[in-house]
C-alpha cells in the first residue's frame, strides 16, 4: 500500500470511495474545489493506493490555529487492516509538525457508528452546535 497526496486525476475514484463508504459528497466536493484544496496544503489530503486502486482517503486541513480531519474513508472490504489508522497518524503527525495542537472532526448523524472508532484514536465528543452558511 502506498500513501500519497491526492491528485486531480483521482477525483472520480475518491467520490466513488466516499459513496461506497456511506459518506455524502456535498456541493463543495467538486473537482475545482478539491484542486483548490491542494493549493493550500497538499500534504494533508491523502489517499492510500493498493495495486493501482484508491482504497482510502483523508482530508486534513490547518488554518494556523486548529487542524481539521474530513472524509476519512476506507473501502468497506478492507476495513480492519489499520489503513484508516495509518492515514490518521500521518495527518496528525504532519499537523503536529506545523505547530497544530488540536484537531477537530465532524461526524454526520447517519454515520454515528464511527464515533467508537475515533474514540479509540483518542478523539472525544464535544457538545457544540454546528452551523453553516453557503456563500455560493
Amino acid at each position: 500500500m502506498e500513501v500519497r497526496s491526492y491528485r486531480p486525476a483521482d477525483f472520480a475514484a475518491i467520490v466513488a470511495l466516499w459513496q461506497a463508504c456511506g459518506l455524502h459528497p456535498s456541493r463543495s466536493d467538486t473537482p475545482l474545489s478539491l484542486e483548490r484544496k491542494l493549493e493550500r496544503d497538499p500534504d494533508l489530503f491523502l489517499v492510500a493506493e493498493e495495486e493501482g486502486r484508491i482504497v482510502a482517503s483523508v482530508i486534513g486541513s490547518y488554518d494556523g490555529r486548529r487542524g481539521w480531519v474530513n472524509r476519512l474513508a476506507v473501502a468497506p472490504e478492507l476495513r480492519g487492516r489499520a489503513i484508516g489508522r495509518a492515514l490518521m497518524e500521518t495527518v496528525e503527525r504532519r499537523l503536529r509538525e506545523r505547530g497544530c495542537d488540536k484537531v477537530n472532526l465532524l461526524v454526520e448523524p447517519d454515520n454515528r457508528r464511527v464515533v467508537e472508532y475515533y474514540d479509540r484514536l483518542g478523539y472525544r465528543t464535544d457538545e457544540l452546535v454546528f452551523m453553516e452558511k453557503w456563500l455560493a
